[in-house]
């Protein structure tokens, strides 16, 4: 089971480069990121999230073309279940992940993907020292951005990192 704080759900705009993303945080995170922001969301706290859920929000937040997982819960099988459940309405999904590395398999279902625990010393994703990467999954025929160098991963699936999109706005906050 998948769970979701509904209080915490949202649209929001700069998350995912380019997209109107409703974001919906996800509760039984599995990371340990020092100074977490939500500290709350590693226990088993809020409502199920299912497929009607998802149809609802949808509903109910028209516009929207990403629906973004703030963490991934503690049942991988199920997250997959509704990533494909966002994709069959047409929209992108996308993942947070406090960790490092994501299963394999979550590759396949979401066309962005951020990974790293925050580390507070090397900063939020708007930090170009930071240790967090966005990867956008390329589809079969679609073809890397111009001079966007771009990975793959031994499913064939490729990827190019746009973490460097939000190093502009770190910078601008510095000054």
């Amino acid at each position: 089971m998948i769970k979701y704080v509904p209080e915490m759900t949202s649209v929001v705009m700069e998350e995912i480069p380019d997209r109107v993303t409703l974001a919906v945080d996800i509760s039984n995170c599995r990371g340990n990121c020092i100074g977490c922001h939500s500290p709350f969301l590693k226990e088993d706290v809020g409502e199920e999230l299912t497929p009607s859920v998802i149809d609802s929000l949808v509903e109910a937040n028209f516009g929207i073309d990403c629906f973004l997982f703030l963490g991934e819960g503690r049942d991988p099988e199920r997250l997959l279940e509704l990533a494909a459940h966002v994709r069959s309405l047409g929209l992108i999904p996308a993942l947070y992940s406090g960790r490092r590395e994501v299963d394999g398999n979550f590759w396949e279902y979401f066309d962005y993907l951020k990974v790293g625990p925050y580390i507070p010393e090397q900063g939020p994703l708007n930090n170009p020292g930071t240790n967090q990467r966005l990867y956008r999954v390329l589809g079969a025929d679609e073809k890397a951005p111009e001079g966007a160098e771009f990975r793959m991963r031994a499913s064939g699936r490729r990827f190019i990192d746009i973490t460097p999109r939000f190093w502009h706005r770190g910078l601008e906050a510095q000054k």
